[in-house]
């Protein structure tokens, strides 16, 4: 879990982030809640805000509720937030043919020997696999029904805090052999569902798109992940979408 606060619960109130890895790792890996290059942290010093972001790696649109419903910090979080951005939606849509719930349970496998064993076979199969495209790690049908979750439990604690909605990027990593065929409809489901709810959205795909193919970008290596360039062009586009539902 990452909780990022400064001061925390400033009388001004924070920007509250719900989104997965993609918001602070860097182009060399995972990055410290407060470090000032990541996109969260950026937006929140472009609208001069506090910045609360919680996220963790893998995170799909049901870990995040699962995150809302159970962790003591977001509910202290919510009542100080002018608004909140749900970035979500990249790793439900990425081809996962072995089950989810298999990669998260090998860390508890013993004994150590076996543990290694069954994560040699699966990063083997996993990258082999996900160029089939399907399944998805979730169906966008599930994904929808858990946005509106989410929605609905901040509307009914907070019915006038504005959600802006991030639409999914994309990747080019051999993990999941740069097959990203899951985005389209992931990304339809989610507009379609975003302005039924009256929620604004941001779209990362672009941006994602154009920096992943130019060479001359710092991205991550593993394919997946963003490089400082990308954190701020995502920043003023989120900024865009923030700054106006901040306005009396």
């Amino acid at each position: 879990m990452i909780d990022r606060r400064h001061p925390a619960h400033s009388a001004d109130g924070s920007v509250l982030v719900l989104s997965d890895s993609l918001a602070y790792y860097g182009p060399g890996g995972g990055l410290p809640a407060d470090d000032r290059r990541i996109w969260p942290n950026l937006v929140g010093d472009r609208v001069g805000l506090s910045t609360c972001l919680f996220g963790r790696i893998g995170w799909t649109s049901r870990d995040v509720w699962w995150a809302l419903t159970q962790d003591p910090n977001i509910w202290a979080a919510v009542p100080a937030a002018r608004a909140v951005v749900i970035a979500i939606g990249g790793m439900d849509s990425l081809p996962s043919p072995l089950p989810t719930a298999l990669r998260e349970q090998i860390r508890y496998l013993r004994p150590p020997r076996l543990r290694q064993s069954v994560r040699t076979g699966y990063q083997w199969v996993q990258p082999r696999a996900a160029r089939i495209g399907w399944p998805m790690a979730l169906p966008p049908k599930v994904t929808i029904e858990h946005l509106e979750r989410i929605r609905g439990a901040l509307s009914s604690l907070r019915p006038e805090l504005p959600i802006v909605v991030c639409l999914p990027p994309t990747h080019r990593s051999p993990y999941y052999g740069s097959v990203h065929t899951g985005r389209v409809p992931t990304t339809a489901a989610m507009l379609r569902w975003a302005t039924g709810a009256g929620l604004p959205t941001v779209d990362f795909y672009p941006i994602t798109r154009d920096l992943f193919a130019d060479p001359d970008v710092e991205m991550n290596p593993d394919g997946i992940h963003w490089g400082f360039e990308c954190h701020a062009q995502i920043a003023d586009a989120v900024t865009d979408v923030v700054e106006p539902v901040l306005r009396p």
